[in-house]
């Protein structure tokens, strides 16, 4: 597949013009999702996770992280899918997000497999379906247009609403 001098310059300039976003893509019941960089703190191995009486099923527990606790979501369960289980590779992702207060709040998710970070153009960016998609549609930002595959791009803010989460840490 070539491309033309315009169709090279136009990713040029998209690349070279701010108009890039990093993703880091993992994998999910077979199913590929990315979250923007900005929102990533770190990744670790899945281990000691504190489960906590009553929480709501998406929630697998808590881990201190530096003296911090830190929720941790079944990100299946939260899509209301199966879980496939702890394998080898699960890790846990930390998210830093904002708190209805403007605060720094850091949450957890499992996932199956982290793969790799990712640069999207914004032109590769096509807005979220209304309909057909696994999971509900206000958890997605957007749909990546990678080769000739669709991949989800999570909206963090909403896949991990501090409002339900916030019985965790309290």
């Amino acid at each position: 597949m070539s491309q033309s001098k315009s169709e090279m310059a136009s990713d040029y300039e998209s690349k070279h013009s701010g108009k890039v976003q990093q993703f880091l893509t993992f994998v999910l019941n077979d199913e590929v999702y990315g979250v923007d960089i900005l929102h990533i703190r770190e990744i670790i191995d899945y281990d000691n996770l504190t489960v906590v009486p009553l929480m709501p099923d998406f929630i697998s527990g808590v881990i201190n992280l530096r003296g911090n606790v830190v929720a941790v979501v079944n990100l299946a369960r939260r899509f209301n899918h199966e879980s496939k289980g702890i394998g080898k590779r699960t890790s846990i992702v930390i998210i830093d997000m904002q708190d209805n207060e403007g605060d720094s709040v850091e949450v957890g998710i499992v996932v199956d497999v982290v793969n790799e970070v990712i640069e999207l153009a914004v032109t590769d960016i096509a807005a979220a379906p209304t309909f057909g998609a696994k999971i509900r549609a206000d958890f997605i930002q957007g749909m990546a247009k990678i080769d000739d595959k669709l991949m989800i791009l999570l909206d963090v803010n909403h896949v991990l609403s501090i409002k339900e989460l916030s019985t965790v840490t309290e």
